[in-house]
């Protein structure tokens, strides 16, 4: 492994040191549901591991193959990786996106039974927390770098709330149709039961006539 790749396995095991993890058999694909705003850049991190921390996973056959979906079910991106990396995409569309995994393990189904640990994170703006940068860098590039991720920050918190008010007009919209459509089916209740109610009195007059008991 060259040094690029190392710094990469560092930077991964840093970011993922607080994510959350879960289990994923080879061959096997599992999906997160991420809500994310429109127009937002979204890096994923993620560690491939064995489940049984006794075990080694040496095995040159395991990876990792990222599916990302938009809330229309289009696929944004598809690529294989290895057992650590990270992935970026952009969202065209606010609402759900699915963050789909699967182990591109290459060995047959009856010999591919290993549980695997995947550590995964995923984080939104435009300049995510790095904790790869140097600990001696200089104190005003420091500041630089923090007030840049500063405004990402914000940036992001604005999407995100115009994302959630996007998704309250929304709601208010179907909330008024609904309460639209539940008062017409009162008033056509209501005009069946006094149809009905009439004509029966009017049977039962004409009934009661017809038998001269009126």
């Amino acid at each position: 492994m060259n040094v690029r790749g190392i710094g990469l396995w560092m930077l991964c095991y840093l970011v993922l040191t607080a994510a959350m993890y879960f289990d994923l058999g080879e061959q096997e694909e599992k999906c997160l549901i991420e809500e994310i705003p429109g127009d937002m850049l979204v890096t994923g991190y993620f560690l491939l591991e064995n489940w049984d921390a006794k075990n080694n996973l040496n095995s040159p056959h395991l990876g990792l193959t990222i599916t990302v979906r938009d809330p229309n079910h289009d696929i944004l991106m598809k690529k294989r990786y290895g057992r650590f990396g990270k992935f970026t995409f952009t969202s065209h569309a606010s609402g759900p996106h699915w963050l789909c995994m699967q182990s591109n393990s290459t060995r047959f189904s009856v010999f591919a039974g290993e549980r695997l640990r995947i550590h995964f994170d995923v984080q939104m703006g435009e300049h995510s927390i790095d904790p790869s940068v140097e600990i001696h860098k200089d104190t005003v590039q420091t500041m630089e770098y923090s007030l840049e991720h500063l405004r990402d920050q914000i940036l992001y918190i604005t999407r995100q709330q115009d994302f959630q008010r996007e998704r309250e007009e929304t709601f208010r919209q179907i909330s008024e149709e609904t309460n639209g459509k539940v008062l017409w089916w009162a008033v056509v209740q209501t005009s069946v039961l006094l149809s009905v109610g009439f004509w029966q009195i009017k049977r039962l007059k004409d009934f009661l006539i017809a038998k001269k008991l009126v």
